[in-house]
């Protein structure tokens, strides 16, 4: 049994709406700020198995350098994901799509112990009011009842082993809060329509990415999503996220940067980043420095909100995961060992789905990018 999968299901499962498609395929959808990644896969024989993956960048649909941030409208974004999916040879008419962060707000409250479960949704909305910057009728809630108790694997064995022991019990009850703007979801219904497609759900992305690159993690882990407009941040503690944040800073960034700083085109100075990264290159010094500066950002608001996290529960990261495209710069594993107090990895999301052997390293590299696509596939596919 994986606890990390029986939580997410069981906590996020419920986040959104209309069920349908064939049940032998799921595909996911993840339409990005640069690109749209899809994944598919099919249930064969009682094993995941990748079907087909595909990538497109949306630049080009607004006359812009791949790799480039857009703002598309949603005739431009149907157009690409058709596409996408056709180059892909994607087969099944359903998909799960996720919806964009930046879209949402994720926040924990605390309500008295005594407050009964019946009550509790007619206290979100009021509760939610305090921390939303937006009237109540422009969003849609989520929440979730979070655990009384966080227990250790070893703590739970010992309490099933000993019905006995007494155990603690908190003053207050944590409800998970998932405000997600009305708008957005319209906007992704009409790209669903556009597109001759149906949904089978819609997903906050960060939850789609932590059940693609988490596996037993039952201490505290720091999930490092760098996307090309932004950098996200999830501290999860057994499948439950404890604390979310974004920085407004991603690939895009420092490419532009670079471009800038060197002279050069917005697809040269991608490319240059790509082939050297934070290692730099003889004939240009300067590039590893101009990455680095980004770099050095990110990090420092990374370590505010790991110190923040340690005052609040007392409790320390033991691991770093890194996913998205940005995280396969070159050097930047090297460059967080320094930063962290933990040990530092990769996500290899294709690991949880059987796929040709000959494919596994064009896989391992490109899995960081596909995670929210193949995170969705595979929630739909339980």
């Amino acid at each position: 049994m994986n606890p990390i999968n029986d939580i997410i299901k069981k906590i996020f499962g419920r986040i959104s709406s209309l069920t349908g498609g064939n049940v032998g395929a799921a595909v996911g959808i993840d339409i990005g700020s640069s690109a749209i990644k899809v994944v598919e896969i099919k249930i064969k024989e009682g094993k995941i198995v990748l079907e087909t993956y595909g990538s497109i960048a949306l630049g080009p649909y607004d006359s812009l350098d791949v790799g480039r941030v857009t703002n598309l409208p949603v005739e431009k974004i149907a157009e690409a994901l058709q596409e996408v999916l056709k180059q892909s040879g994607v087969t099944d008419t359903t998909g799960a799509f996720s919806i964009p962060v930046q879209s949402s707000l994720i926040f924990t409250i605390e309500l008295p112990k005594n407050v009964k479960k019946s009550e509790i949704s007619t206290i979100i909305p009021i509760e939610a009011r305090k921390y939303i910057p937006l009237p109540i009728t422009e969003v849609s809630l989520d929440y979730f009842i979070l655990p009384e108790r966080e227990s250790s694997f070893e703590e739970m064995n010992a309490a099933s082993s000993n019905s006995g022991t007494p155990q603690k019990t908190a003053g207050k009850t944590s409800v998970l809060i998932v405000a997600t703007q009305n708008d957005a979801i319209s906007k992704y219904r009409s790209i669903v329509s556009l597109s001759s497609l149906t949904a089978a759900f819609f997903e906050i992305e960060i939850f789609s990415s932590i059940r693609a690159n988490f596996e037993r993690e039952l201490s505290p882990v720091l999930l490092i999503d760098f996307g090309a407009s932004r950098t996200k941040l999830s501290i999860v503690e057994f499948g439950m996220v404890k604390n979310y944040h974004t920085i407004d800073r991603g690939g895009a960034d420092i490419t532009d940067s670079i471009s800038k700083s060197l002279s050069l085109s917005f697809a040269e100075a991608e490319k240059m980043k790509k082939e050297f990264g934070l290692f730099g290159n003889l004939a240009e010094k300067t590039l590893a420095d101009i990455i680095k500066i980004h770099i050095d950002y990110i990090l420092s608001e990374t370590n505010n909100v790991l110190l923040e996290y340690e005052k609040k529960y007392s409790r320390t990261i033991s691991k770093v995961i890194f996913t998205g495209g940005g995280s396969l710069l070159k050097g930047l594993a090297e460059v967080a060992v320094n930063n962290f107090r933990a040990e530092i990895e990769i996500g290899h999301p294709f690991n949880k789905v059987n796929a040709p052997e000959f494919l596994r390293k064009v896989l391992e590299t490109a899995g960081p990018e596909f995670a929210v696509a193949l995170g969705l596939a595979l929630r739909k596919s339980q």
